[in-house]
């Protein structure tokens, strides 16, 4: 068999997301098993080199992993030829510098969301990518979640019938750093200076969840709150949290539908999962969480009686049905990254490029607008931002 390799600089692999989910559970994996196949047999091995500005750290990470190439120089890493692809997941306010600097190199480019703290940042990569012509590509992942291919599966079957509303739930209790309970998430999160922030993190998942699953945004209203307002850093010391650490959103959607989110840093679980998503329809309803999905029909809905005086006896849970698990779901970081890689090597369809990425930015912009004005916000398309921002640019 015929193998190709594909030298890949990976930028930002010492942080939680870089290191479990791109680094562990995509490119090693992808190295596991031989590579990605193309259509026509071949299979592209990765040959990665990790870039990070601790030696040790990615020297050690290099060395668990079996992986040759390590540096803490970027630019030299760009200045090779051998590298096609460069991927950044390190920090949201250097990732547009990085984003050009490897464009301008000739690389093809992927990275972490969101893809700019700002939408004319976003618009201007968004165009320099289609300019230099390099191929480019945004994470998407929680469209690949079993849960949400289980929904899907639904959506296409017709299952809900006229589509009406969607209810999601996300977060949990996030531990403010004393009581001798370290956080679980890095201090940068809850500080807005450094990029952090609820709506920025969050509001670009519910894009691409939203326009790809149940219709395309068309209008928000949104509330953010910082309801811990001081909280312990990596090293012990306590520190103001500046950044909205909890949002409540409302999304009209296209044909009527009505979604509305609530993600938080401060509350505690009790549902079936981290995230849940409701969808009701005028033939059925479902749930999905990260991994599982049930649903209900119409012909299934139980008749409940409004009673206050007595106490309820009906198990509302027995009532749903689960969706069977009729195929093998593969991490979706790593089925994401195949199909860039497919896409980079022969072309094959790819979608998920920065424009989508910039999307997730201008719905943050327009979340954040709703929230400092207090009202709902139409969301235009990103054709007519895009005009918007080059008209106030001259």
């Amino acid at each position: 068999m015929t193998q190709k390799r594909l030298g890949l600089i990976m930028n930002g692999i010492t942080g939680r997301m870089g290191l479990n989910q791109h680094l562990i559970r995509s490119v090693v994996a992808i190295r596991a098993q031989g590579g990605v196949p193309l259509s026509d047999g071949t299979k592209v091995q990765l040959d990665p080199i990790l870039i990070g500005r601790n030696a040790d750290k990615v020297e050690g990470l290099a060395k668990q992993y079996g992986i040759e190439r390590w540096g803490t120089d970027l630019d030299a890493a760009l200045a090779d030829p051998g590298n096609e692809i460069f991927f950044d997941a390190a920090t949201t306010q250097m990732r547009p510098i990085l984003l050009e600097k490897a464009i301008r190199a000739g690389k093809h480019v992927y990275c972490e969301k969101p893809i700019a703290t700002n939408l004319p940042e976003a618009v201007r990569i968004c165009r320099l990518a289609e300019e230099k012509g390099v191929k480019n590509g945004v994470v998407q992942d929680k469209l690949f979640l079993p849960g949400l291919q289980k929904l899907k599966l639904l959506r296409d079957s017709g299952f809900f019938g006229r589509m009406i509303s969607v209810r999601g739930e996300f977060g949990y209790w996030v531990f403010e750093g004393d009581w001798g309970q370290p956080a679980q998430r890095p201090s940068w999160n809850y500080r807005s200076q450094e990029g952090g922030g609820m709506i920025l993190d969050m509001v670009c998942h519910w894009r691409y969840v939203l326009d790809n699953l149940f219709g395309e945004v068309k209008s928000v209203s949104c509330l953010g709150a910082t309801h811990i307002p001081s909280r312990v850093d990596e090293r012990g010391q306590p520190y103001e949290a500046t950044a909205d650490d909890a949002a409540y959103a409302t999304f009209e959607l296209q044909d009527g539908v009505i979604a509305h989110i609530n993600m938080s840093w401060c509350t505690r679980v009790y549902r079936d999962d981290l995230v849940t998503f409701q969808v009701d329809g005028t033939l059925g309803s479902a749930v999905a969480g990260l991994s599982d999905c049930v649903f209900q029909s119409r012909v299934g809905t139980p008749r409940p009686v409004w009673n206050p005086d007595q106490k309820q006896t009906m198990d509302f849970y027995n009532h749903w049905q689960p969706v069977p698990d009729t195929a093998v779901f593969d991490n979706g970081f790593k089925v994401q990254w195949e199909m860039f890689i497919r896409h980079v090597v022969e072309d094959a369809p790819y979608r998920f490029t920065l424009r989508e990425g910039a999307k997730g930015v201008q719905l943050v912009e327009c979340a954040l607008q709703s929230w400092k004005e207090r009202r709902w916000i139409d969301v235009p398309t990103l054709e007519a931002s895009e005009r918007a921002v080059l008209q106030a640019a001259e």
